[in-house]
């Protein structure tokens, strides 16, 4: 049976969170109809002193729902055309979040955050929306349990103007034992470990 992910799971160590989000599943609602895609990809983003993370630039306007409660979604822009899902996490106040980056939706992959949000008509619309409520988007344990061997750590992606931040294990991705992704059937661009 299908449950929603509570503020309760989002309130935990960022990189807990994203590790365990693989294997669940995003939902989105869209008045046409339901959509589940399994969650394949996320990026962590954990601080102030993270200088990937927006909140590195301190608390702003664009900023301010990441020091907000864990749970809420932050969508945001980027190069004018594409729109990125975050969830929320950990204590308000202390500003972190996991970037969604791909999805599986009937075993399809949908590879990339701006992609995976065209896809699922995911926009501006819905930043700072409760994604624990049920409504029109939220995240689903549907009881799969992923082995932590089939989570691979890789660098983000698309931040090396971070420095050192940028080199940071903070990327999790589902794979299998081959070292394939479980979804693409294509070996990895970057090497990585599973935990």
């Amino acid at each position: 049976m299908a449950k929603i992910l509570t503020q309760a799971y989002f309130n935990r160590p960022t990189l807990t969170v994203a590790q365990s989000l693989i294997g669940k599943h995003l939902i989105r609602e869209n008045g046409r109809g339901t959509i589940a895609g399994k969650i394949i990809e996320v990026e962590a983003y954990i601080g102030e002193e993270d200088k990937a993370c927006h909140a590195s630039k301190g608390r702003t306007a664009r900023t301010e729902v990441l020091f907000g409660p864990p749970g809420m979604s932050y969508v945001y822009l980027i190069y004018g055309m594409y729109h990125m899902l975050n969830v929320v996490t950990e204590r308000p106040n202390f500003p972190a979040a996991v970037l969604i980056r791909a999805i599986e939706v009937d075993g399809e992959l949908i590879d990339g955050p701006g992609k995976l949000c065209r896809e699922l008509g995911i926009d501006r619309s819905l930043h700072r929306v409760d994604l624990t409520q049920g409504r029109a988007i939220w995240f689903e344990d549907r009881g799969r349990r992923v082995p932590r061997n089939q989570v691979g750590t890789f660098p983000r992606i698309g931040v090396a103007y971070a420095g050192l931040w940028a080199k940071k294990p903070w990327r999790f991705r589902l794979i299998e034992e081959d070292g394939r992704t479980n979804s693409s059937r294509r070996k990895h661009k970057a090497k990585g470990k599973s935990l």
